[in-house]
């Protein structure tokens, strides 16, 4: 049984917000962090401040059972940003669990943790990792891979490549996805007071050995019910990109030179025996059904 109230930061990102939809729906009453004003929603209570404002962290993790700390920085123009985002939050958050006595903590990080050293994202993400294990906090981890879903914009270039019949993907690799549905079930489950912790979880979508970075480009393409041309995008052809989309999009860039080499890695995907038990969480969404359900929502919004 999931705590009966969380604090959750991040609360208005892809993953917050698909969490918070989700533990509305089961009645879980959440404290959520947002740095602006927000729309009213059945059973949240929104707390203005950010990770940097710690009264305003304490006021979010008062009489919470739980804390699931979802925000994080996955994309950054420089090293501070990161550092600041990933390192520095995470100490603040975990600071303020502590203080108010509340024992479980849920932490999000993401497979990027694996390898320090391949990028910035991935050593923020590794450092705040060890924060958490060293916070004698009733901790447990999740490292998502790739996260899909409606409300996603991290891949939604992708589909606008599928769109035009040619989408250019890294060099040939694997990786595994989830969608955010699966993952935000997974979260709230690992709030309860008979959840494992001390554990860091590794999640996907079930697929056995993973996704080729061609096939689940076609999956996607498929999902515009479209067959498009995969090309296999060698690294300095991605550099070069890296420079030009820093032109165009400056501190919003998405093909970053950190992102090259992170997106250049051959192998994203789980590691299998890092699952949850099957007793505790399995993934319900069938990656070509909510690759479907993510076209239909970009179509809605006008993004494609």
């Amino acid at each position: 049984m999931s705590a009966k109230t969380v604090a959750v930061t991040g609360a208005t990102g892809f993953v917050g917000s698909t969490l918070l939809k989700m533990a509305s729906g089961q009645g879980i009453q959440v404290r959520a962090l947002t740095r602006r004003p927000q729309q009213d929603m059945a059973g949240v209570t929104w707390i203005e401040g950010a990770l940097d404002t710690p009264n305003r962290l304490a006021r979010l993790v008062e009489g919470a059972d739980a804390v699931i700390h979802v925000a994080g920085v996955v994309n950054a123009p420089t090293r501070d940003g990161f550092e600041q985002g990933n390192i520095r939050g995470t100490e603040a958050i975990v600071a303020a669990t502590k203080a108010a006595g509340v024992a479980r903590f849920v932490h999000v990080s993401s497979l990027a943790a694996r390898e320090p050293r391949l990028s910035v994202y991935g050593w923020s993400k590794a450092a705040a990792e060890r924060v958490v294990t060293a916070s004698g906090l009733d901790w447990v981890m999740v490292r998502p891979p790739a996260i899909y879903g409606p409300g996603d914009m991290e891949m939604l270039d992708i589909f606008k490549m599928a769109k035009t019949g040619v989408i250019l993907m890294p060099p040939a690799g694997h990786l595994s996805v989830i969608h955010a549905g699966d993952l935000a079930t997974l979260l709230l489950a690992l709030t309860g007071h008979n959840a494992p912790n001390g554990q860091v979880f590794e999640v996907d979508d079930g697929q056995a050995d993973g996704w080729t970075h061609v096939d689940f480009a076609k999956a996607i393409a498929a999902a515009l019910s479209r067959r498009a041309l995969v090309l296999s995008t060698p690294r300095p052809i991605l550099k070069i990109g890296s420079v030009f989309d820093r032109l165009l999009r400056g501190d919003k860039a998405k093909l970053t030179a950190d992102r090259v080499n992170y997106f250049c890695h051959p192998d994203w995907r789980i590691d299998p025996t890092k699952r949850p038990n099957a007793g505790l969480w399995v993934p319900q969404i069938e990656t070509t059904v909510g690759l479907a359900e993510t076209a239909a929502a970009y179509r809605k919004a006008g993004l494609i």
